[in-house]
C-alpha cells in the first residue's frame, strides 16, 4: 500500500484529503486497544462524496488512517488549537478522549519521527508536487482541503457542529474573494448551516500551503458527518440521498471557487 494516491487534474483546484484512509500497517494495528481498532476518527467516504464533481481537479488523497499519523498536523508536533483539546501529531487517545492504544504501546518519540518519513513526508511531498505543477500551469493554485467528522464530540467542542465549516486561518490562507464566495454559496445552502473560522479555522496544510501573495491559495472544508452519513457511529454507512443533496452544494461551493481563481492576480514566477 502506498501512503499517497495522485489524480492529476489541469484546472486550479486541488483537493486535498489527508484523512480518509483507513489502512494501518500490521505492527501499528497490533498495537492498537480495542477503541483504536474502531477507527472512528476517519473522514468516513470523504473521497466518494467529492468524486466528478469538478472536471479538472487534482486530488491528493492519503491511504493511511490518521493514527499511524496525522497528516493534517504540524510535522513539528505544536499544537494547531492551543488551549483547546485536540489530538497530536500521532494520537493518543480519540476524539473522545479515550486511550486508543494498549497499554506500554504508545508510540516513542523514535517511533514518530520513523512514521513522519513513512507517511507524513510523502503525503506532503505528493500535495507540494502538485501544488508546483498547478500553478506553473495555471499561474495560481487552490488547495481546497476535503474534511469530515462527527457533529457532537463534547471533547472537542460544544453543541452540535454546523454542516459546512470553512476555515481560512481567520483570512490569511487565500484571497477574500475565494473565501467570500465558498462563504456565499454555503450561506444559501437552504437546510444547512455554516460557519466561517469556528471551532475549525483550517488544518497544518491550510495554514502551510495558503500563501495567496504566490499565487497559492488554501481553504478547508470540515462537513459534520450527519450531512451525508446515516449515522455517526459504526458502520458509518454513505447515505445517498443525503449526500446527493449536499453534493449539488458542493459543486456549487467548488465551481465558484474555480470561478474566483479566474479572476485572480496570476504569479508568474518559476
Amino acid at each position: 500500500m502506498t501512503p499517497v494516491e495522485v489524480i492529476p487534474g489541469d484546472g486550479p483546484v486541488i483537493l486535498g484529503q489527508p484523512h480518509g484512509g483507513t489502512w494501518l500497517p500490521d505492527e501499528i494495528v497490533a498495537r492498537l486497544n480495542p477503541t483504536g481498532h474502531a477507527l472512528a476518527d476517519a473522514d468516513w467516504h470523504i473521497g466518494r462524496l467529492y468524486d466528478g464533481l469538478v472536471p479538472g481537479a487534482t486530488v491528493v488523497r492519503a491511504t493511511f488512517h490518521r493514527y499511524a499519523i496525522d497528516a493534517n498536523r504540524d510535522p513539528s508536533g505544536t499544537s494547531l488549537y492551543p488551549g483547546q483539546n485536540t489530538t497530536g501529531l500521532v494520537p493518543l487517545t480519540d476524539f473522545d478522549g479515550q486511550p486508543i492504544w494498549r497499554e506500554g504501546q504508545e508510540p516513542t518519540a523514535e517511533e514518530v519521527e520513523a512514521r513522519r518519513l513513512a507517511f507524513h513526508a510523502p503525503y506532503h511531498a505528493a500535495l507540494a508536487a502538485e501544488v508546483a505543477r498547478v500553478r506553473a500551469r495555471r499561474g495560481i493554485a487552490i488547495v481546497y482541503d476535503c474534511h469530515s467528522i462527527r457533529s457532537c464530540i463534547p471533547f472537542l467542542f460544544d453543541g452540535v457542529l454546523p454542516d459546512l465549516n470553512i476555515g481560512t486561518n481567520g483570512g490569511e490562507s487565500c484571497a477574500p474573494a475565494i473565501e467570500a464566495a465558498v462563504a456565499r454559496i454555503c450561506a444559501g445552502a437552504g437546510g444547512y448551516t455554516h460557519v466561517l473560522n469556528g471551532r475549525f479555522r483550517g488544518g497544518w496544510t491550510t495554514r502551510h500551503y495558503g500563501r495567496p501573495e504566490t499565487g497559492v491559495h488554501a481553504i478547508q472544508m470540515e462537513i459534520a458527518q450527519s450531512a451525508y452519513l446515516k449515522e455517526e457511529a459504526p458502520p458509518w454507512s454513505y447515505d445517498t440521498r443525503k449526500a446527493d443533496r449536499l453534493r449539488r452544494w458542493l459543486k456549487h461551493i467548488l465551481d465558484a471557487v474555480a470561478d474566483a481563481a479566474a479572476e485572480l492576480p496570476k504569479d508568474a514566477r518559476p
